[in-house]
């Protein structure tokens, strides 16, 4: 067997349960080593063997560990990392990165400087939906594509029961929560905007921060659009693209969430399987015919995103999410709070 990468995770709450415990565990290159419970041991019932901490700092004098990921409030990023980094381990931070990119280009320098691995969690790069989308724009089925329209909307008034999601403070909204994929997603596919402009609200009864947003990507001859909204009883398609060529329809599919909430691990064969009906629909002109059907979907699996840390680890892989790309994300984030506030496009 090669080389085991121990891991510790500084939080057990949603995150840590769904998103990366499940993955170190099953993963044969990684063990879930480590984790930060200050007064439940949740980990421990579930993954005996797991060492609990009941604080972020004495986790990182384990110099057993070879590996961190950040994945607390997001207003503790930039200094659970930097901390991280510090102690020379090599570090996954949750999206969003941090919270001002200038905190996140102070990272890559320290972890250059240090010689370690660092990169941020965007594993809605690895949904099914996502992928069938990129797989769409670069197999040139639509021709120049002229219009995106990207959605992440739910229907939910109530406030979040995580307390620190509702506070009126930086880093804290549906921009720098969800908002995060979608721009993610945008510049993965289209790279930076020319220019953007938004219009960030709040609009739940109760709400102290944005649960609100809509964005305009401006590029040459493309307009991507990010929307999201939380009382959206009735949403639309995810995804909207118009090509030259054609269109394509997709909805939100990617069921790994589902599953991992349910408490299944991510080792079946057909791990991430989309359903049929979730299928996308392709309306375009394929060698002068008109083709107008449903592209079946291919699995999402953010055991991807993982095995690209052990390569990179291991064996001098690129890191499959470089944190200059997380730091970009942040950039629009900036730019569209200033955008809102003045309520103009604003030069990227």
């Amino acid at each position: 067997m090669g080389k085991i990468i121990k891991a510790g995770v500084c939080s057990y709450g949603m995150s840590g349960q769904v998103f990366h415990a499940p993955f170190l565990h099953v993963n044969p290159g990684f063990e879930f080593a480590a984790v930060v419970e200050r007064s439940k041991h949740l980990a421990q019932q579930r993954y005996p063997d797991v060492k609990v901490y009941t604080s972020v700092a004495d986790m990182l004098a384990d110099k057993s560990l070879d590996l961190i990921i950040v994945n607390t409030p997001n207003a503790t990023h930039f200094d659970y990392a930097k901390a991280a980094l510090e102690a020379g381990k090599n570090v996954i931070v949750e999206k969003p990165f941090t919270v001002h990119s200038e905190q996140g280009k102070e990272l890559v320098a320290l972890a250059k400087q240090k010689g370690l691995l660092l990169s941020v969690y965007h594993n809605r790069r690895y949904d099914s939906d996502y992928k069938m989308v990129r797989h769409v724009v670069q197999s040139g089925l639509l021709g120049d594509i002229l219009e995106v329209e990207i959605h992440y909307d739910r229907f939910k008034d109530e406030l979040s029961y995580k307390k620190h999601k509702e506070v009126a403070q930086p880093g804290t909204g549906a921009l720098y929560d969800l908002g995060s994929h979608l721009i993610d997603q945008a510049l993965s596919l289209f790279g930076m905007p020319e220019a953007l402009w938004a219009d960030i609200r709040n609009i739940r009864s109760t709400s102290v921060v944005d649960d609100y947003f809509e964005l305009v990507l401006y590029y040459n001859n493309l307009r991507v659009r990010l929307k999201c909204n939380y009382l959206v009883r009735e949403a639309l398609p995810a995804y909207v693209l118009h090509g030259r060529k054609g269109s394509f329809i997709k909805t939100k599919s990617d069921i790994q969430e589902a599953l991992l909430l349910k408490g299944l691990l991510p080792d079946a064969s057909d791990w991430g399987a989309e359903a049929p009906a979730e299928w996308g629909l392709l309306h375009t002109e394929i060698d002068g015919e008109i083709v107008k059907k449903f592209l079946p979907g291919s699995n999402g699996n953010y055991m991807d995103y993982f095995q690209g840390i052990y390569e990179a680890l291991v064996n001098g892989a690129p890191v499959p999410v470089q944190p200059e790309d997380a730091i970009k994300v942040i950039r629009v984030i900036e730019t569209a709070f200033e955008s809102s506030k003045a309520r103009k496009v604003v030069d990227m």
